[in-house]
């Protein structure tokens, strides 16, 4: 058996500009970090050689990878030419909550099964394949920040070339700086899911319209300015970019906000945040702000929402078990 991980993330800024549409034109950059939750893969041989077992939300067993319904599931076993296993999926928190989930599982189940076939690939490799597992081969209207912040973990300014290449540049900050940024943002679950596709189909289309290319222009100088005040430990700009990020995400496509986020996000600006965004494309899922410590009671008390406690991670996607006799067969 062999188990493999792919942490969730939370992307502070710059969010949109690692769409095809946008970067291979114009160049993207996104500040984001992976944190310690997870998605789980795990691999084991399947007890009748000819059959394919899957367990997620669902659970499919098939005698021919053409009939499986779940599309990254059938998509990678079709590619690595495997049957005759049998994979459980367990994640640590619901999809659609905006935190990367489809592409944490893509990471996790590529790294499984490389490990299971008995190969090591490189961190760049697995995020490179998912990207095209997810974006080409799929055909999903997706970004690639979600494969590489799976893959690297830990915080980061991601570029997207326009020549397809990526460059993942790890943030460095003196440790109080860090610890202070993880105690200072919090995170609240606002109780609804959603599908990101349909909003990134629309800001696809929407590269097209000339004024929200350019406030994605000015996310991309955002993000190069949040990083440059983490590094120097100013962390109330940071807080101020956050909030500037978000009036410019929330041009970009109809549905990345709600009247109830804005509501939400409104009673948190007046109750001691410097700044906040909803993460994912839009729509629902968890809203990030960043709150000073000693503002946080009043914060939570105001929005009367679950909190989610997190922590950084750095590891990125990482094998957790390997039964040895089971490799490689």
């Amino acid at each position: 058996m062999i188990i493999s991980k792919a942490p969730f993330r939370i992307s502070f800024c710059g969010g949109g500009s690692d769409l095809p549409s946008f970067y291979r034109k114009h160049g993207g950059c996104v500040l984001s970090t992976t944190i310690n939750y997870y998605v789980y893969i795990s691999v084991h041989p399947y007890f009748y050689g000819h059959k394919t077992l899957l367990k997620y939300s669902q659970t499919e067993l098939v005698d021919d990878i053409d009939k499986i319904d779940h599309r990254i599931f059938k998509q990678v076993l079709t590619d690595f030419g495997l049957t005759g296993v049998e994979i459980t999926s367990m994640a640590d928190i619901p999809a659609g909550t905006g935190l990367g989930s489809s592409s944490s599982f893509t990471t996790a189940l590529l790294n499984a099964l490389y490990v299971y076939q008995g190969q090591r690939v490189s961190k760049p490799q697995i995020a490179k394949e998912a990207c095209e597992v997810e974006i080409e081969k799929l055909g999903n209207p997706i970004g690639k920040q979600d494969q590489y912040s799976a893959a690297f973990g830990g915080l980061n300014f991601i570029r997207f070339n326009p020549d397809d290449s990526v460059v993942v540049e790890p943030v460095l900050l003196a440790k109080e700086t860090y610890k202070s940024l993880e105690k200072n943002l919090v995170m609240y679950y606002t109780g609804d899911v959603r599908s990101a596709s349909a909003i990134l189909k629309e800001q696809n289309e929407n590269m097209s319209d000339e004024d929200k290319v350019r406030n994605l222009q000015a996310m991309c100088t955002l993000a190069s300015d949040m990083r440059d005040a983490l590094e120097r430990g100013d962390l109330t700009s940071f807080g101020g970019i956050l909030h500037e990020n978000w009036l410019l995400k929330k041009t970009l496509a109809n549905g990345i906000t709600t009247d109830s986020v804005d509501e939400l996000y409104d009673i948190a600006m007046r109750n001691g945040a410097l700044g906040g965004k909803l993460l994912g494309a839009g729509g629902g899922g968890f809203l990030l702000f960043y709150c000073e410590e000693q503002n946080q009671e009043r914060l939570r008390n105001a929005l009367g929402l679950r909190e989610l406690e997190f922590s950084f991670e750095h590891d990125g996607t990482s094998i957790i078990f390997v039964n040895e006799p089971y490799i490689g067969r």
